[in-house]
């Protein structure tokens, strides 16, 4: 499709060069062409960050999907338009906004669109960091009821920002949630790319739909209903959303519903499930346009290339979006590494309820330290000392519990042991909050001997194997109503002399 796009404008290209040529007596130059082959480009470039960028919103990494080495780069390397861009851009000083930094940041949004109610409300927040010294990417999906606070406004759920912006300013809903990401998590965001629901329905119509496999059924209760979500009849405000295991044929509306679900049953509803679900609708959509004849199909790329217009808004400009492709195309899913801001065991918030707002999430350990801390932290610096280099990925389970008034201090020393393979199964806060020296309790009772050793290592804590009374009944409490709650392998309480 990218190519008979791009060939489309090579031949307008070259007839706006004869009509130049024709008319190179007057004085004054013809105008027009310019502004006719900006126009083309501009629309043309909305497929490309479409699909570099645009599938972000749906799914936890986009280079994965049009970056694996092989078919996909050979493909645009032989685009002649692709080429002579990739050239100028190869050539230019210009580096994009936090490459020498070696840190690119981008926020990526999707939303229900100006025909559903609260269609400027943010569904999906993603924020997506590359580092393309190593070609590293991590994405954290941002929960769309987290409340935060905003200049002028006082405390608002970050899915309303976009809201309130665009309806203030036309087209600003993007640079303003941008800019509270970026006071709420301390770093610059540099680029933000949004879609709306509808575009993406629209577009896999257009394919003529597209066939997934469902290694699961799927049953969804309460999946609502746009248009009904203020019905007087409750009950009509959802639907019962079921897929059946196996291969579906979908069409852009079932497709939608199958990548979003959020309440489905057993373990189709956590947010892993979801990711999994949209990289495979992603992938049903690449497979489509590769099976199918869309590149001879002028009508059906027309169309398309409409509904990006309409339905999809960036800060990107072309050549950036031609750099983003220089950076992305060699990216392996094993680069790729996801994390979704939770309120589960582990997780970093806490739901609460507003009497104005309704659910709503809080960090939990009031403040965004922690936050800040794993953001900051996505891609660690490598350590110099060789054991650390050599030392393998341990397999073990790791509750935390801070035995300090320092706040945030168990998240922040959950991200730092979470590269040395520790699964953190829970974080929290101990009852007693003196300990000067970490302690250790070892639940396997030496059975993870090289584990206990790095994790001995890395916080300078004492080992024990008897778990005391009064943590015990601290830790009953805590695990109440839990249903078959994941026993960890080593429990440990931080104490002043946690490392910094």
């Amino acid at each position: 499709m990218f190519y008979f796009v791009f060939m489309l404008d090579l031949r307008e290209i070259k007839r706006m060069k004869e009509k130049s040529e024709n008319t190179s007596n007057y004085s004054e130059p013809n105008k027009k062409p310019r502004k006719k082959l900006k126009s083309i480009l501009k629309i043309s470039s909305y497929l490309v960050i479409f699909f570099i960028l645009g599938v972000f919103i749906f799914l936890n990494n986009f280079f994965v999907i049009f970056g694996e080495k092989g078919e996909m780069n050979s493909f645009w390397d032989r685009v002649p338009v692709i080429g002579q861009i990739k050239h100028l851009a190869e050539s230019s000083d210009k580096k994009l906004s936090g490459e020498r930094e070696d840190r690119i940041n981008v926020l990526l949004l999707g939303m229900g669109g100006k025909n559903h109610e609260g269609g400027y409300l943010a569904d999906t927040i993603m924020l997506a960091s590359i580092r393309p010294s190593t070609k590293e990417v991590y994405v954290l999906s941002i929960p769309r009821d987290l409340t935060v606070p905003v200049e002028g406004k006082g405390w608002l759920k970050i899915n309303s920002i976009n809201a309130y912006a665009e309806f203030e300013d036309k087209g600003s809903g993007g640079r303003a949630t941008s800019q509270a990401v970026s006071n709420l998590l301390d770093i610059p965001i540099h680029y933000y790319a949004s879609i709306d629901f509808q575009g993406f329905v629209n577009i896999v119509n257009k394919l003529g739909g597209v066939r997934v496999y469902v290694d699961q059924a799927l049953d969804d209760y309460n999946y609502p209903v746009m248009g009904n979500e203020k019905a007087e009849n409750y009950d009509s405000r959802f639907e019962h959303l079921h897929v059946e295991k196996g291969w579906q044929e979908m069409d852009g509306s079932l497709a939608l519903k199958y990548a979003r679900s959020r309440h489905a049953s057993g373990a189709q509803g956590s947010d892993f499930s979801r990711a999994k679900r949209q990289q495979d609708i992603l992938e049903a959509a690449k497979r489509k346009f590769e099976s199918t004849n869309i590149l001879l199909k002028p009508t059906i790329i027309a169309q398309i290339m409409s509904e990006l217009k309409d339905h999809f808004l960036t800060n990107l400009e072309i050549w950036e979006i031609v750099k983003f492709w220089e950076i992305g195309k060699d990216i392996n899913k094993n680069q790729v590494k996801s994390k979704v801001l939770n309120d589960g065991p582990n997780g970093l918030l806490k739901s609460n309820y507003s009497t104005s707002t309704g659910y709503i999430l809080l960090p939990r350990s009031g403040d965004f330290g922690e936050i800040q801390y794993l953001v900051k932290n996505f891609f660690q610096e490598e350590n110099n000392n060789k054991q650390d280099q050599d030392m393998e990925m341990v397999d073990a389970t790791l509750e935390i519990r801070n035995g300090t008034w320092i706040n945030g201090l168990a998240g922040k020393k959950s991200v730092d042991l979470e590269k040395y393979g520790f699964k953190i199964i829970r974080i929290g806060n101990s009852e007693k909050k003196d300990f000067q020296k970490s302690v250790i309790y070892d639940l396997t009772f030496g059975e993870k001997m090289n584990a206990l050793k790095i994790l001995k290592e890395k916080t300078n804590a004492n080992v024990s194997f008897n778990i005391p009374d009064w943590l015990k009944e601290n830790i009953k409490e805590d695990l109440e109503g839990e249903d078959n709650p994941e026993k960890p392998d080593f429990l440990l309480i931080l104490g002043q002399n946690t490392p910094k």
